[in-house]
């Protein structure tokens, strides 16, 4: 009697909608842990979710490009500057996370100002899962590691937040300025 092994099929790349609500109860799992978690878990936790928002950062890239390709536009890395911003809002807030904009703060860092967004609340720790998400697109689309630094927008109401895109090394010097006291805008300018 012979056993014969098949390949698993491919999967392909789906999206499942889950609502708003899941981002809020995920934040207070990670900063507000029951039991042995409660100890030592939390940074891990953080960590775990930021990880879990690269990955999906890099399939989101994927239905990205299909979108564009249906949209009848050019591939991400083709795009011309000027429509590549509004193309990027228009698939995000389609897409149910909210609205965009990029903003460029000096010749190496660009902020990610968001509004109306899925995962931006008033809940403490901010947002862990988009700081991930952003790394993993961002990082597929430059084709090369990109540093996220979620830091105070300049508008604190609920559902908006600012993020700092830019290489490691450069986001580390921003990061190190930020903790002597220096303004991340500032920061960001002489990068």
């Amino acid at each position: 009697m012979s056993t014969s092994i098949s390949a698993p099929l491919p999967v392909a790349s789906r999206t499942v909608t889950v609502p708003v609500e899941f981002f809020t109860g995920l934040q207070q799992a990670v900063h507000h842990p029951q039991g042995d978690r409660a100890v030592d878990g939390a940074a891990a936790s953080i960590d775990a979710i930021r990880d879990a928002g690269y990955a999906a950062g890099q399939a989101l890239f994927d239905h990205f490009a299909t979108w564009l390709q249906e949209q009848g536009e050019a591939p991400a890395a083709d795009l011309a500057d000027e429509r590549f911003p509004w193309l990027l809002e228009a698939f995000l807030h389609q897409q149910g996370w909210g609205r965009a904009e990029l903003v460029p703060l000096s010749e190496a860092v660009m902020a990610l100002d968001v509004s109306d967004w899925s995962e931006a609340g008033e809940l403490e720790g901010g947002c862990l899962i988009t700081t991930g998400l952003f790394a993993g697109f961002f990082g597929r689309l430059a084709a090369a590691p990109i540093s996220v630094l979620e830091v105070a927008p300049p508008d604190m109401a609920p559902g908006r937040s600012r993020f700092l895109l830019g290489s490691v090394d450069v986001l580390e010097y921003v990061w190190e300025a930020m903790e002597r006291g220096i303004p991340y805008e500032r920061a960001a300018a002489s990068a």
